[in-house]
């Protein structure tokens, strides 16, 4: 297949049936939700229990993208897991999916850690891995289980972050939903400013001004030099699908490219930051709600810890 001849064909999502408010939230620590909400948007997150590992949502995202393609397990030939949290260091994630779908033996599965980029660089690798012709249909999954990962007694972190899972199923163009371009960068000499260090219990430590800085830097340029590569203006898209990480961050970058935030598809305050998962979920929750019609272009874009950052398009 060329890349022009590849779409998504479906999406997916599932989050923990557990909800973690700020009030809630405000007893374990000293913050307030009026504090969370002013700096960050978020009101609400979903916690994974113990019996809840990434593989479990993860499969039930895509379970749910693949019955939304009209796509089988038996068809499906290649498996992307993007996450930072994934069930274990070995084997990957990716195979103990693999294994709680029905998927056959003869597709390739495999992690993959971008952090909050990662559904975007899996969305990529997939997108080429389709391309050259020796697979024709590709779950990519972006799961994660922040809460194993987080302090809870650090109120510049603990806040932040819920658990979910998002997936898409790629596939032969139908028509719609085609895949434009892509872009993806790393600027590693930032690698410190978010990071979650070996030690007895490894957790997610941030310098939090520095990455809203270098956020809305690399998203605005990620942005323009996608639209730039195709032609587009920024008036041209339609809607924009951000990583979900802090409503400030998504009005800066809504400023500086100068869209309305009305065109920017906003979940954050029910799920907090998915890392990997905040753009599948936010898409599939875009095509469900109708947010997104034939004919609109969407623009996704996300940062992460690496520093990673990118930007895709898709046509509708």
């Amino acid at each position: 297949m060329a890349h022009s001849d590849i779409c998504i064909l479906g999406t997916g999502a599932h989050v923990p049936a557990k909800v973690l408010t700020n009030h809630e939230l405000a007893r374990m620590v000293d913050t307030t939700d009026e504090w969370i909400v002013t700096r960050t948007g978020i009101r609400e997150r979903h916690l994974a229990g113990k019996n809840e590992p990434t593989s479990m949502m993860a499969a039930a995202a895509a379970r749910a993208a693949l019955a939304d393609a009209g796509v089988t397990a038996e068809q499906v030939d290649l498996i992307i897991l993007a996450t930072l949290t994934p069930d274990q260091p070995m084997p990957a994630t990716a195979c103990l999916v693999q294994h709680l779908l029905g998927v056959p033996a003869r597709a390739a599965c495999f992690d993959l850690n971008a952090a909050c980029s990662g559904f975007l660089y899996a969305l990529d690798t997939a997108w080429a891995m389709l391309a050259s012709g020796r697979y024709r249909h590709a779950l990519v999954i972006g799961a994660e289980k922040l809460s194993s990962i987080v302090d809870w007694t650090d109120r510049s972190t603990c806040v932040l972050f819920g658990d979910g899972a998002g997936a898409a199923v790629l596939g032969p163009a139908r028509g719609t939903a085609r895949l434009l371009g892509t872009r993806l960068y790393a600027e590693g000499a930032h690698a410190h400013l978010l990071c979650v260090p070996r030690g007895p219990k490894p957790v997610i430590q941030m310098k939090g001004r520095e990455v809203f800085k270098n956020a809305v830097r690399q998203m605005e340029d990620a942005v323009r030099e996608i639209l730039e590569q195709h032609g587009l203006t920024a008036a041209q898209i339609s809607s924009v699908i951000p990583h979900q990480a802090n409503l400030r961050i998504i009005e800066s970058l809504a400023q500086y490219l100068g869209l309305p935030i009305e065109r920017f598809i906003v979940n954050l305050d029910r799920y907090g930051n998915t890392s990997a998962a905040s753009i599948p979920l936010a898409l599939d929750e875009a095509r469900r709600s109708g947010r997104v019609r034939a004919g609109d272009t969407t623009l996704l874009v996300a940062f992460g810890a690496g520093l990673t950052y990118g930007a895709a398009l898709v046509r509708w």
